[in-house]
């Protein structure tokens, strides 16, 4: 991926404003089950726990067992009040601001599941994302191949699946936050359902 990004990557066939489209609340999974699966054993490979903060949220977090304290963080109140693992709910648009009404160091560890493809500032957020961490504190980004086309930025339209990590894999380098990041496929190459992407990078600490 050249940096920077070329022109046009982040635009949307549809520009009008996110609040309108998330307006109403779509109490579904954008995943099937097995996708599902691969997402909460990530998680729980990771250590996933404590005070835990899921961007771009919904209804459902796909943790196997809920942090001690999650907070989601989505555009819609209806979808974020059914969360039954969620502890504090924040409306807040990440596109329209970037930076997260959290304090620095507020949480240890950050998840997104099947939603960066929607960030029109990802570095932005990514750096912000950095900022809230403690030191160490994995954030996780969880993607398959499906989306809502006309809220999903263009390069990740125009791009295969391979590249969608190395695109999410980008953000994390050029964010200037985290370590190095992984890129797996966290279901089988052979899988029949949805596949399961994840690119995950832990916060260095900017005190050093």
């Amino acid at each position: 991926m050249t940096e920077p990004f070329p022109p046009g990557f982040f635009d949307r066939s549809d520009e009008s404003g996110d609040a309108h489209f998330y307006s109403w609340p779509r109490l579904v999974t954008h995943i099937d089950d097995g996708a599902i699966a691969a997402v909460g054993a990530l998680y729980a490979e990771l250590g996933l726990d404590g005070d835990v903060l899921d961007i771009m949220s919904s209804w459902v977090s796909h943790f196997r067992i809920a942090p001690a304290n999650l907070t989601v963080l989505g555009m819609n109140l209806a979808e974020l009040s059914a969360n039954p693992q969620a502890a504090a709910r924040v409306v807040h648009d990440l596109n329209a601001q970037p930076e997260l009404p959290f304090a620095d160091a507020s949480f240890d560890a950050v998840v997104c599941c099947v939603s960066v493809d929607y960030l029109t500032q990802p570095v932005a957020v990514f750096r912000d994302v950095a900022r809230v961490l403690r030191p160490g504190g994995p954030f996780v980004c969880t993607f398959s191949n499906r989306c809502f086309p006309t809220k999903a930025i263009r390069g990740w339209l125009y791009s295969s699946d391979e590249q969608h990590g190395e695109i999410v894999a980008e953000y994390f380098r050029q964010s200037g936050g985290f370590q190095d990041p992984v890129v797996e496929r966290r279901t089988p190459a052979g899988h029949h359902g949805d596949p399961l992407f994840a690119v995950w990078g832990r916060s260095v600490d900017s005190r050093v």
